[in-house]
């Protein structure tokens, strides 16, 4: 991983910032249909981890799908949530009933090696299909809840359903949050440095717009501000 300085070094408090951004275009939402309003969501909203999930059904197949509206939630308690769209017809997606029948599932993070299968995973399986054996990938038990987990992923949360909250109506373009609390983490050993996570190590994929994807090459680092108590009263 390289490590880079910071866009702007020598910026400091009440500096004027020289941005490029001048003339804006303004879109009401209420005239874009579905499509265009995706199209602007995942284009802005860049990059984004990718929530690889994993469930199972009554019977026990195990079905995995990516999913890049994802992102922590609490630390007391762990937590995390995803968003689960509704199909073109309006009925919900394997992953979903899986956790409304279960209350479980397992988040998986998605390292560059395993891109290419995730991708494929996103595709329309038929329900009970299992999607990890499908792309040629692994299934690993968990310790706590019955979905297993995917060995190939760097990162694993083994999560029971906190809630859920449906934004919008049952039809295409709406989406259920799921809301997980995590009951027990798994971590690529050689990214687990000292309480900290090896950035490294993990090589995330991160979800772009259209068909676009990109990894993390470089970072920076800066220091979380301390504000003078002058400035605060």
């Amino acid at each position: 991983m390289n490590v880079i300085s910071p866009p702007n070094p020598h910026w400091k408090p009440g500096d004027r910032v020289h941005s490029p951004v001048t003339e804006m275009i303004s879109l009401d939402p209420a005239t874009l249909d579905t499509a265009a309003a995706y199209k602007l969501l995942i284009g802005s909203i860049v990059p984004r981890p990718i929530a690889f999930v994993t469930t199972v059904n009554e019977n026990g197949a195990v079905n995995a799908a990516p999913y890049s509206f994802f992102n922590g939630v609490s630390s007391n308690p762990p937590a995390l949530m995803f968003s689960i769209g509704f199909r073109p017809d309006g009925e919900k997606k394997d992953t979903l009933r899986n956790i409304e029948l279960t209350k479980e599932f397992v988040v998986n993070t998605v390292g560059e090696w395993m891109a290419e299968p995730m991708n494929y995973a996103s595709a329309e399986y038929p329900y009970g299909v299992s999607e990890v054996e499908a792309v040629g990938l692994t299934t690993l038990a968990s310790k706590v809840v019955a979905p297993p987990r995917i060995k190939e992923s760097p990162v694993h949360f083994e999560c029971r359903l906190h809630s859920l909250l449906q934004v919008g109506k049952q039809e295409a373009g709406a989406s259920t949050v799921v809301i997980g609390e995590i009951v027990q983490f798994h971590i690529h050993r050689p990214a687990w440095r000292d309480g900290r996570i090896d950035l490294a190590q993990l090589k995330p994929v991160a979800r772009l717009g259209g068909l676009q994807y990109g990894c993390i090459d470089s970072v920076f680092e800066l220091p979380r501000p301390r504000l003078d108590s002058k400035v605060t009263s």
